[in-house]
Order: structure tokens, then C-alpha cells, then sequence
């Protein structure tokens, strides 16, 4: 016990690692916590087509987000010059025109959207929403430069008292208006709290509006291949809504968000802490400097991936249970729905820590090329899945796009010395071993998934 706690202790790398992450598990339970207690409260105060709505918001907001993303926190987390007054207000000045930019957007795409999912609504509640876009581009670069020296601790607690702030006004608006517009606004509301209280109370430079075309060029030729990724990586994460909202109902789509908030929490806390993590330990403890850097690495990835997986063995098994004593009687079929769902994650979890290292190294257009080889699998598996089962194709496409996916997983993590065959098998097996228990168990929900969903 001593020993644990001494790890965490002091200034060194694997003290802040050890320190960062266990703020960001902190601040990702804490907030899909929050999450679930409004979700809880609106499912009563709303209607699934409500969730279903604005799960369509979320896919034209996330993806110009992600469309226009050209890696402005992973360039602060790995360049030379990473705390630099210049660079970092290039940087912040891009964003904040980037934002704008967005906003303006919503406007732009408010009418065909609504046209091509026949959804009026929709031509006044994206550009609402886009304003969250056009105040996110506000947000200091204190919070990156924060994560670049693994100090998650005062921005994770800001994130979660904005979102608080941000439910606590959705909640409020719910009952006030009981319509989709206290989602779009809760949206914005949280945007602002977060933008306002990390100017207020994070440390560091104080951003203004600057351009220095050294730093310019150097933050345009890391981001050119993650615009790319993030491109592709919308297609990933929100292709498929995007692809649901034309072949199912407004209502099963919002039943299908509601499963899909619970079945991923795995994987999203994953990513979010494999993001902030990974790129500082790659950076500084190559394992071509030492090779015992091999060794605390696999110690990260191991444990990482085994606490993942058991969060989403539990959500496989418990899924339908959970599911009705959260929920009403209208959202009952979200319960095999994240059975299948928690199962198909756990090829992403079980490799999520690979593709760091080629940011770490600088190497984005290998990123770029897995997210694309990822995220053209999956579009085309989502599309035959759901053409021909319905929506519980599309959702075994998730699992499967990863086997297509995986050789250039392999080869991104050889070629930076990361690559970890004995931990891929070992924990593959044992997901298989639990995905065969878990459909046994649900074996009759399950099927009526897919007879209820079958096209």
C-alpha cells in the first residue's frame, strides 16, 4: 500500500501519468455520472423522439466539429515548442476563427439537412446549436498546455462543473418548455460555463489574438493529416446516426441513442484517457531510449485495457437489466441493443492505445491512414449490415470493421515499437469466451432484436 501511494508521489513522469489518469477517470465518471442523472430525469420529462432529434443535432455539430479539426491539442501536447506564447496564441487565434467558421455553417447545412431526414424541426435547432460551436473556440490553451505536462486535475474539475451547470439548465428547460429545445440549449449553456470558468481559473498563459506564420506553418503541416483523421473519424464514431436517421424512425433511433450513451461509456473513457495519456508517455519514454520503457508501457496498456473490458463485460451481462430499472417501458428494447453493442467495442478498446504513438512520433499520416481504413470498412459493413438485418447488422459492422482495420494497426505499432501481440490474443480470447456466455444468457432478447428490427 505504501509502495502504490509512493508512485504517485513526486514530480517524475510515471508520478504525473499515474496522477493525470486517475483525474481523468475521476472526471469521466463523474461526468457520464452526471450524464446518466439527466438522461434519468429528461427521458421522463421528453419523448424518444426528443432523443432521436437531437441525436441528429449532435451528428451535423460533432462532424463539422471533427471535419474541421486539424489537431490543435495533440500539436500542443507533442511539438518542441509547445509552450511558447507564439505559438500558443496562433494556435487559440486559428481556433477562435475556426469556431466562427462552424457556426456559420449551421446555418448553411440547417436546410438540406432537414430535407434529407424529413425532420422540419431541424432548421432552427442546428444553428441554435451552433453556437455552442462558435463560444468552444474561445477555449484557452491552457487546458492543452495542462494536459502536455499531465496536470488533468483543475481542468477536470472545471469540465464538470460546467457540465453540471450546463444539465442543471437543461433539466430546467425541459420542464419549463418540454421540447428538443432545452437539449439544443443545455448544449450551449455548457459550452459557455467551460469556456468562461477556464479563463477564470486555470493558470498560464493568457491568450490573444496573434499570428506568427513560423508557428502557423508548423501547426498546418501536423494538422493537414489530422483534418483528414478527425474527417474520417466522424465517420467512425457518428456514422452511424448519421446512417440510422434515414432507415429508422426518429423514435427507435432515440431508443438506439439512449443504448449507445450506455454501451459505449467503456470505450469513450478510453479514448478520452488514452488521448491525454498516452501521447506524453510515448513522447518522453520511447523504448528506443530504454527498454524498460517496454516494460511500464505494457504495464499502462494491461491495465488499461483490463479495467475497459470488465466495465464492459458488466454492461454486456447486466445490460438488459439495468436498462429496465433506469428507464420506462418505452425504452425496453435498448437492453439487447447494448448487450450487442457493449460486445462489439471490445475489439477497439483492446488496441485504442496503439494509434498514440504515431502522434507522439509526429507521424499523423499514418493516423490519417488508419482512421480511414477504419472508418471505410465500417461505413461499408454499416450500410450491408443494415440493409440487410437491420439495425442489429449495423451494429455487429462496429465489431468487425476492427478485423479489417487491425493489419494497419499492426503496422503502425511496429514501426514504433509498440506493438504488443502476447496482450491483443490474451485479452481477445477472454472477450470471446465472455461473449459467448453473455449470449446464452440473453439468447431470447437478443433474437427478438433481430426479428423486431429485421428490415
Amino acid at each position: 500500500m505504501v509502495d502504490l501511494v509512493a508512485r504517485f508521489r513526486g514530480a517524475g513522469l510515471m508520478a504525473r501519468a499515474l496522477r493525470s489518469a486517475s483525474w481523468l477517470l475521476l472526471g469521466y465518471g463523474g461526468s457520464q455520472a452526471l450524464r446518466l442523472a439527466s438522461n434519468l430525469i429528461l427521458t421522463r420529462l421528453l419523448f424518444p423522439e426528443a432523443f432521436g432529434l437531437m441525436a441528429l443535432v449532435s451528428v451535423i455539430t460533432v462532424g463539422l466539429a471533427l471535419f474541421s479539426d486539424i489537431g490543435l491539442g495533440p500539436a500542443i501536447a507533442q511539438n518542441k515548442r509547445g509552450d511558447e506564447p507564439d505559438f500558443l496564441d496562433t494556435a487559440w487565434t486559428i481556433q477562435v476563427i475556426r469556431g466562427g467558421a462552424l457556426w456559420g455553417f449551421t446555418f448553411l447545412l440547417a436546410w438540406p439537412v432537414a430535407e434529407f431526414y424529413d425532420a422540419p424541426d431541424l432548421l432552427f435547432y442546428l444553428p441554435v446549436a451552433g453556437i455552442a460551436l462558435a463560444i468552444s473556440g474561445f477555449l484557452p490553451t491552457r487546458v492543452h498546455t495542462a494536459h502536455r505536462h499531465l496536470l488533468a486535475g483543475r481542468v477536470t474539475v472545471i469540465e464538470l462543473i460546467s457540465q453540471f451547470l450546463g444539465l442543471l439548465g437543461m433539466v430546467a428547460l425541459a420542464v419549463l418548455t418540454q421540447s428538443v429545445f432545452a437539449l439544443v440549449i443545455g448544449s450551449v449553456l455548457q459550452a459557455a460555463f467551460h469556456v468562461g470558468l477556464a479563463h477564470r481559473y486555470l493558470p498560464g498563459h493568457r491568450n490573444q489574438f496573434h499570428w506568427s506564420p513560423d508557428a502557423a506553418k508548423e501547426l498546418i503541416k501536423f494538422g493537414k493529416w489530422i483534418f483528414l483523421s478527425t474527417a474520417f473519424w466522424f465517420i467512425t464514431s457518428q456514422g452511424d446516426r448519421a446512417i440510422l436517421g434515414k432507415f429508422i424512425s426518429l423514435e427507435t433511433l432515440g431508443i438506439y441513442n439512449i443504448a449507445f450513451f450506455l454501451a459505449s461509456f467503456p470505450m469513450a473513457l478510453g479514448y478520452a484517457v488514452n488521448a491525454r495519456l498516452m501521447i506524453p508517455i510515448y513522447r518522453d519514454k520511447p523504448v528506443h531510449h530504454d527498454v524498460n520503457n517496454r516494460r511500464k508501457q505494457r504495464l499502462l496498456r494491461t491495465g488499461l485495457s483490463a479495467g475497459l473490458l470488465s466495465l464492459i463485460f458488466f454492461l454486456s451481462f447486466c445490460g438488459p437489466w439495468l436498462v429496465s430499472l433506469l428507464y420506462d417501458a418505452r425504452y425496453e428494447m435498448a437492453g439487447p441493443i447494448v448487450v450487442i453493442l457493449a460486445l462489439c467495442t471490445t475489439p477497439a478498446v483492446i488496441v485504442m492505445t496503439y494509434d498514440q504513438a504515431a502522434l507522439a512520433a509526429g507521424d499523423s499520416r499514418l493516423f490519417f491512414i488508419l482512421n480511414a481504413t477504419r472508418a471505410i470498412a465500417q461505413t461499408m459493413l454499416f450500410l450491408v449490415g443494415v440493409l440487410w438485418l437491420g439495425l442489429p447488422g449495423g451494429i455487429l459492422a462496429l465489431g468487425a470493421a476492427m478485423i479489417f482495420a487491425y493489419p494497419v494497426i499492426v503496422y503502425l505499432a511496429r514501426k514504433h515499437n509498440v506493438w504488443d501481440p502476447v496482450h491483443d490474443a490474451c485479452f481477445l480470447l477472454l472477450s470471446a469466451l465472455v461473449a459467448l456466455i453473455v449470449l446464452r444468457l440473453h439468447w431470447d432478447s437478443v433474437t427478438l432484436l433481430f426479428i423486431e428490427m429485421k428490415p
